[in-house]
């Protein structure tokens, strides 16, 4: 194939929508699932990121996509790719902080540091801390609605 057709291909291939594609690279289309997880790979080390921290996210972003292409065959299209790419995200960040046991570290981390009464302008959250209070169910929903942009019934599904 020249080059020429190639970039044509690809020119096609990022018009589709995330479903489209998601059902064509389903079917094989090698094009289809490059050009896939390249549209979705910052929202899903994103989501990654702020339910794991930023160290474990690369890890997991690749466990994700390894998930996810392995599984695409049973992607039916019932709901749109992004929200079935994030629930296999969710699934690899739930797994992850369980075998490291993060839940328990986090409640160790906050019950031992001395509460802050500082009225002062100066005084900061730790935007990580503070998500990482929050109980999973509520820290995933923020960070879908606003962090990447889900609607409330598309991170409700």
């Amino acid at each position: 194939m020249t080059r020429r057709l190639r970039r044509s291909r690809k020119a096609d291939l990022d018009r589709l929508d995330l479903t489209d594609l998601a059902l064509r690279a389903a079917d094989g289309d090698v094009g289809s699932e490059h050009a896939f997880v390249r549209r979705t790979m910052d929202d899903v080390w994103r989501f990654c990121a702020h339910t794991l921290g930023a160290e474990a996210a690369d890890d997991a972003l690749q466990a994700t996509y390894i998930r996810a292409l392995a599984s695409l065959h049973r992607f039916r299209g019932d709901s749109s790719a992004k929200t079935w790419l994030i629930g296999v995200a969710r699934n690899t960040c739930y797994d992850e902080m369980r075998s490291r046991g993060r839940r328990d570290r986090i409640l160790t981390k906050v019950a031992n540091q001395p509460l802050d009464t500082t009225t002062e302008p100066e005084a900061t959250v730790d935007y990580d801390d503070a998500l990482g209070c929050l109980a999973a169910e509520r820290r995933e929903a923020f960070v879908l609605t606003q962090v990447l942009g889900f609607t409330y019934e598309e991170a409700a599904e």
